[in-house]
Protein backbone atom coordinates (compact mmCIF):
# COMPACT_ATOMS: atom_id res chain seq x y z
CA UNK A 1 0.00 0.00 0.00
CA UNK A 2 1.29 3.15 -0.76
CA UNK A 3 2.50 5.72 1.89
CA UNK A 4 0.01 8.38 2.31
CA UNK A 5 1.72 12.02 1.57
CA UNK A 6 2.18 14.47 4.79
CA UNK A 7 -0.46 17.42 4.64
CA UNK A 8 1.29 20.00 2.67
CA UNK A 9 3.09 22.50 4.73
CA UNK A 10 3.25 26.22 4.61
CA UNK A 11 6.70 27.28 3.60
CA UNK A 12 9.00 29.49 6.06
CA UNK A 13 9.36 32.83 5.47
CA UNK A 14 13.24 33.41 3.34
CA UNK A 15 15.41 36.18 3.56
CA UNK A 16 14.69 37.45 -0.07
CA UNK A 17 11.15 37.57 0.78
CA UNK A 18 11.39 39.41 4.18
CA UNK A 19 13.59 41.69 2.01
CA UNK A 20 10.95 42.22 -0.29
CA UNK A 21 8.49 42.91 2.02
CA UNK A 22 10.66 45.63 3.73
CA UNK A 23 11.36 47.07 0.38
CA UNK A 24 7.82 47.09 -0.12
CA UNK A 25 6.82 48.64 2.59
CA UNK A 26 9.75 51.65 2.59
CA UNK A 27 8.60 51.92 -1.07
CA UNK A 28 4.58 52.64 -0.06
CA UNK A 29 5.70 54.64 3.04
CA UNK A 30 7.99 57.17 0.80
CA UNK A 31 5.13 57.41 -1.51
CA UNK A 32 2.14 57.31 0.58
CA UNK A 33 2.97 57.87 4.06
CA UNK A 34 2.56 58.26 6.98
CA UNK A 35 0.21 55.21 7.36
CA UNK A 36 -1.16 53.49 9.64
CA UNK A 37 -0.44 49.56 10.07
CA UNK A 38 -3.72 48.35 9.10
CA UNK A 39 -3.26 50.52 5.68
CA UNK A 40 0.24 49.31 4.87
CA UNK A 41 -0.85 45.52 5.28
CA UNK A 42 -3.79 46.05 3.34
CA UNK A 43 -1.67 48.24 0.72
CA UNK A 44 0.52 45.08 0.26
CA UNK A 45 -1.90 42.30 1.02
CA UNK A 46 -0.07 40.76 3.83
CA UNK A 47 -0.82 39.82 7.39
CA UNK A 48 -1.97 42.62 9.91
CA UNK A 49 0.61 40.84 12.31
CA UNK A 50 3.07 40.29 9.60
CA UNK A 51 3.82 44.07 9.17
CA UNK A 52 3.48 44.84 12.56
CA UNK A 53 6.47 42.48 13.34
CA UNK A 54 8.35 44.37 10.11
CA UNK A 55 7.78 47.58 10.77
CA UNK A 56 8.66 47.05 14.34
CA UNK A 57 12.21 45.92 13.22
CA UNK A 58 12.50 48.80 10.76
CA UNK A 59 12.40 51.11 13.64
CA UNK A 60 14.88 49.12 15.42
CA UNK A 61 17.18 49.82 12.97
CA UNK A 62 15.60 53.39 12.64
CA UNK A 63 14.26 53.14 8.72
CA UNK A 64 10.67 54.11 9.90
CA UNK A 65 9.31 56.20 12.95
CA UNK A 66 5.86 56.99 14.29
CA UNK A 67 4.02 59.61 14.33
CA UNK A 68 2.49 61.46 17.52
CA UNK A 69 -0.90 59.51 15.55
CA UNK A 70 0.53 56.32 15.70
CA UNK A 71 1.15 56.38 11.98
CA UNK A 72 4.13 54.94 10.50
CA UNK A 73 6.94 57.30 8.23
CA UNK A 74 10.01 56.61 6.65
CA UNK A 75 13.01 58.19 9.13
CA UNK A 76 16.36 59.32 8.25
CA UNK A 77 18.25 56.32 8.60
CA UNK A 78 18.17 55.39 4.43
CA UNK A 79 20.17 58.83 4.29
CA UNK A 80 22.67 57.95 6.67
CA UNK A 81 23.20 54.32 4.93
CA UNK A 82 23.22 55.88 1.46
CA UNK A 83 25.43 58.84 2.23
CA UNK A 84 28.87 58.21 0.87
CA UNK A 85 26.60 57.47 -2.46
CA UNK A 86 24.79 60.97 -2.34
CA UNK A 87 27.36 62.90 -5.13
CA UNK A 88 25.58 61.13 -7.53
CA UNK A 89 22.07 62.54 -6.34
CA UNK A 90 21.26 65.78 -8.60
CA UNK A 91 20.46 67.50 -5.26
CA UNK A 92 24.33 67.99 -4.16
CA UNK A 93 25.38 68.38 -8.15
CA UNK A 94 22.94 71.72 -8.48
CA UNK A 95 24.40 72.88 -4.58
CA UNK A 96 27.95 72.24 -5.24
CA UNK A 97 28.94 75.42 -7.71
CA UNK A 98 26.67 77.94 -5.62
CA UNK A 99 28.11 76.73 -2.33
CA UNK A 100 31.89 76.27 -2.76
CA UNK A 101 31.35 80.08 -4.92
CA UNK A 102 29.49 81.19 -1.19
CA UNK A 103 32.33 79.17 1.04
CA UNK A 104 35.28 81.14 -0.90
CA UNK A 105 33.49 84.65 -0.40
CA UNK A 106 32.91 83.61 3.34
CA UNK A 107 35.26 81.56 4.07
CA UNK A 108 32.59 79.55 5.92
CA UNK A 109 30.71 76.21 6.00
CA UNK A 110 27.91 76.28 3.49
CA UNK A 111 25.51 72.91 4.23
CA UNK A 112 22.70 71.61 2.00
CA UNK A 113 20.33 70.20 4.43
CA UNK A 114 17.38 67.61 3.86
CA UNK A 115 13.72 67.43 5.05
CA UNK A 116 13.15 64.18 6.62
CA UNK A 117 9.92 63.90 8.78
CA UNK A 118 10.34 65.94 11.55
CA UNK A 119 14.33 65.97 11.32
CA UNK A 120 16.64 67.73 9.22
CA UNK A 121 19.41 66.04 8.13
CA UNK A 122 22.63 66.97 6.49
CA UNK A 123 23.22 65.84 2.36
CA UNK A 124 26.17 67.42 1.55
CA UNK A 125 28.70 70.11 2.26
CA UNK A 126 31.38 72.59 1.84
CA UNK A 127 33.81 74.21 4.21
CA UNK A 128 35.28 77.27 4.44
CA UNK A 129 38.60 78.10 5.48
CA UNK A 130 37.69 79.57 8.56
CA UNK A 131 39.32 78.28 11.61
CA UNK A 132 36.24 77.53 13.69
CA UNK A 133 32.81 75.79 11.76
CA UNK A 134 30.11 73.66 12.71
CA UNK A 135 31.24 70.58 10.91
CA UNK A 136 28.10 69.08 10.47
CA UNK A 137 28.42 64.86 9.29
CA UNK A 138 26.79 63.91 6.20
CA UNK A 139 23.85 62.11 7.46
CA UNK A 140 23.58 63.53 10.71
CA UNK A 141 20.36 65.14 11.45
CA UNK A 142 19.24 67.75 13.60
CA UNK A 143 16.07 69.01 15.52
CA UNK A 144 13.69 71.29 13.41
CA UNK A 145 13.08 74.11 16.70
CA UNK A 146 16.92 75.52 16.06
CA UNK A 147 19.23 75.67 13.20
CA UNK A 148 18.99 77.56 10.24
CA UNK A 149 18.34 75.26 8.41
CA UNK A 150 15.96 73.59 10.87
CA UNK A 151 13.98 76.56 11.18
CA UNK A 152 13.71 77.45 7.31
CA UNK A 153 12.17 74.08 6.74
CA UNK A 154 9.95 74.26 9.87
CA UNK A 155 8.79 77.40 8.34
CA UNK A 156 7.62 76.03 5.02
CA UNK A 157 6.58 72.94 6.03
CA UNK A 158 2.82 71.54 6.56
CA UNK A 159 0.94 73.32 7.96
CA UNK A 160 -0.25 70.69 10.26
CA UNK A 161 3.28 68.99 10.04
CA UNK A 162 4.19 72.23 12.01
CA UNK A 163 1.51 71.92 14.15
CA UNK A 164 2.88 68.70 15.42
CA UNK A 165 6.46 70.29 15.78
CA UNK A 166 4.95 72.95 18.40
CA UNK A 167 3.22 70.55 20.43
CA UNK A 168 5.54 67.80 20.88
CA UNK A 169 9.19 68.42 23.49
CA UNK A 170 11.56 70.64 21.83
CA UNK A 171 14.88 70.00 21.99
CA UNK A 172 17.25 72.26 23.72
CA UNK A 173 20.99 71.87 22.74
CA UNK A 174 22.52 75.25 23.85
CA UNK A 175 20.78 78.06 26.32
CA UNK A 176 19.81 80.06 23.26
CA UNK A 177 17.98 77.44 21.69
CA UNK A 178 14.16 78.12 21.15
CA UNK A 179 11.97 75.68 23.28
CA UNK A 180 9.08 77.69 24.32
CA UNK A 181 6.04 76.99 21.57
CA UNK A 182 5.03 80.57 21.75
CA UNK A 183 8.49 82.46 21.18
CA UNK A 184 8.95 79.75 18.62
CA UNK A 185 5.56 80.61 16.26
CA UNK A 186 6.18 84.05 16.29
CA UNK A 187 10.03 83.09 15.13
CA UNK A 188 8.46 80.85 12.53
CA UNK A 189 6.37 83.37 11.55
CA UNK A 190 8.79 85.99 10.70
CA UNK A 191 11.16 83.67 9.01
CA UNK A 192 8.06 82.98 6.69
CA UNK A 193 7.73 86.77 6.08
CA UNK A 194 11.43 87.61 5.16
CA UNK A 195 11.83 84.42 3.60
CA UNK A 196 15.56 83.43 5.67
CA UNK A 197 16.14 82.17 9.23
CA UNK A 198 19.11 82.82 11.74
CA UNK A 199 21.07 80.64 14.08
CA UNK A 200 22.00 82.69 17.22
CA UNK A 201 24.60 80.21 18.59
CA UNK A 202 20.99 78.00 19.04
CA UNK A 203 23.11 75.00 18.22
CA UNK A 204 26.51 75.80 19.48
CA UNK A 205 27.63 78.40 21.36
CA UNK A 206 29.82 81.00 19.71
CA UNK A 207 28.23 79.56 16.57
CA UNK A 208 25.92 81.69 14.28
CA UNK A 209 23.89 80.57 10.79
CA UNK A 210 21.75 81.66 8.32
CA UNK A 211 20.00 79.74 6.12
CA UNK A 212 17.04 79.98 2.99
CA UNK A 213 14.77 76.90 2.09
CA UNK A 214 14.57 74.70 -0.71
CA UNK A 215 11.33 74.58 -2.00
CA UNK A 216 9.08 71.67 -3.99
CA UNK A 217 6.43 71.74 -6.63
CA UNK A 218 3.92 72.21 -4.02
CA UNK A 219 5.94 74.92 -2.36
CA UNK A 220 6.18 73.15 0.57
CA UNK A 221 10.02 72.75 2.33
CA UNK A 222 12.25 69.94 0.69
CA UNK A 223 15.51 70.68 2.20
CA UNK A 224 17.56 74.10 3.35
CA UNK A 225 20.82 75.61 2.40
CA UNK A 226 22.97 77.22 5.10
CA UNK A 227 25.90 79.50 5.62
CA UNK A 228 27.89 78.56 9.11
CA UNK A 229 30.30 80.04 11.16
CA UNK A 230 31.70 82.12 13.45
CA UNK A 231 31.04 85.10 12.04
CA UNK A 232 27.86 87.29 13.89
CA UNK A 233 24.73 87.18 11.74
CA UNK A 234 21.66 89.40 12.45
CA UNK A 235 18.08 90.35 10.87
CA UNK A 236 18.88 92.88 8.55
CA UNK A 237 21.03 94.83 6.07
CA UNK A 238 24.20 93.59 7.52
CA UNK A 239 22.93 89.92 6.63
CA UNK A 240 21.21 90.84 3.30
CA UNK A 241 23.78 90.05 0.78
CA UNK A 242 24.49 86.81 1.81
CA UNK A 243 20.96 85.79 1.89
CA UNK A 244 20.65 87.42 -1.70
CA UNK A 245 23.13 84.43 -2.83
CA UNK A 246 21.71 81.86 -0.41
CA UNK A 247 17.86 83.14 -2.67
CA UNK A 248 19.80 82.44 -5.71
CA UNK A 249 21.11 79.05 -5.02
CA UNK A 250 17.59 77.68 -3.51
CA UNK A 251 15.78 79.35 -6.39
CA UNK A 252 17.95 77.38 -8.73
CA UNK A 253 18.22 74.02 -7.14
CA UNK A 254 13.95 74.56 -6.00
CA UNK A 255 13.63 74.99 -9.80
CA UNK A 256 14.63 71.66 -10.40
CA UNK A 257 12.19 70.20 -8.07
CA UNK A 258 9.05 71.65 -9.76
CA UNK A 259 8.85 74.70 -7.99
CA UNK A 260 8.03 77.51 -10.18
CA UNK A 261 6.38 80.71 -7.75
CA UNK A 262 7.52 83.70 -6.22
CA UNK A 263 10.13 83.01 -3.82
CA UNK A 264 9.75 83.48 -0.33
CA UNK A 265 11.07 87.21 0.92
CA UNK A 266 12.86 87.96 -2.15
CA UNK A 267 15.64 90.80 -1.10
CA UNK A 268 16.84 92.26 -4.53
CA UNK A 269 16.00 93.19 -8.14
CA UNK A 270 18.03 90.84 -11.04
CA UNK A 271 20.14 93.45 -11.17
CA UNK A 272 21.14 94.32 -7.78
CA UNK A 273 21.74 90.19 -6.88
CA UNK A 274 24.38 90.52 -10.07
CA UNK A 275 25.85 93.32 -8.76
CA UNK A 276 26.30 90.66 -5.26
CA UNK A 277 27.57 88.31 -7.01
CA UNK A 278 30.05 90.29 -8.89
CA UNK A 279 31.37 91.78 -5.78
CA UNK A 280 31.94 88.14 -4.59
CA UNK A 281 33.55 86.74 -7.49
Amino acid sequence: MPASKSPHKPEALTPMSAITRSVQAMDLLARKGPLGVRAVAQQLSLPLGSVHRLLLDLSEEGIVDRTPTGEWELSYRLLEITGLQLERIELPRLFRPFAETIAAATNETVNLNALSGRVGVCIDKVRGNEGMQLDNRIGSRGPLNCGGAGKAMLAFMDETEREQVYEAPLESLTPYTITDPARLRAEIGAIRERGYSIDDQEVVVGVYCVAVPLLDRMGRAAGAISVTGPSLKQPGPGVEPLVVMLQDACRHVSHRLGYSGPWPGQLATTGERLAVWENTL
